[in-house]
């Protein structure tokens, strides 16, 4: 799905949820209702699958969410490797569980650019960082899906 099929997809006033997909953990961040401003919600640790599907459905009522945006972790060069392909065969269980429109947006260098960000600009120590690292990546990515659906 391209940006604009998924932005006609999405319901007015229902807030957009983010994910950095990892095969540990995942980052969550959530959007405003206007669909303005990304925000880090949580880590969600994996579990089994169901296990990890039904927490996401809850949060999805619990959050008011009509749409998702997973980061698709791309190579430097555009090509999709094994963890897109681990990424794309979630996203589609997902939306089989939820059915929601749901965008994969390039993640190349999210968790690099908050990561610099999280050392020089809110100076974490290492510790700190690995703990919010994940959900602070999930809103780079959902922020800049939010930004080009402005355009879209």
């Amino acid at each position: 799905m391209d940006i604009k099929e998924f932005k006609v997809g999405l319901t007015a006033r229902k807030a957009l949820l983010g994910i950095d997909y990892g095969s540990k953990k995942m980052g969550l961040a959530v959007s405003d209702l206007l669909c303005t401003v990304a925000t880090p919600y949580k880590i969600l640790y994996r579990r089994a699958i169901k296990d990890d599907l039904a927490e996401l459905k809850n949060i999805i009522a619990e959050k008011e969410i009509g749409g998702i945006v997973m980061g698709l972790p791309l190579q430097m060069n555009g090509e999709e490797g094994e963890i897109a392909a681990e990424v794309r065969k979630f996203a589609d269980k997902l939306i089989e569980a939820c059915n929601l429109p749901l965008l994969l947006w390039d993640e190349r260098l999210s968790s690099s650019a908050m990561e610099h960000f999280l050392i020089k600009e809110v100076d974490l120590s290492r510790k700190k960082r690995a703990k919010v690292l994940d959900a602070a990546a999930a809103s780079y990515i959902l922020q800049g899906a939010l930004d080009a659906l402005k355009y879209a």
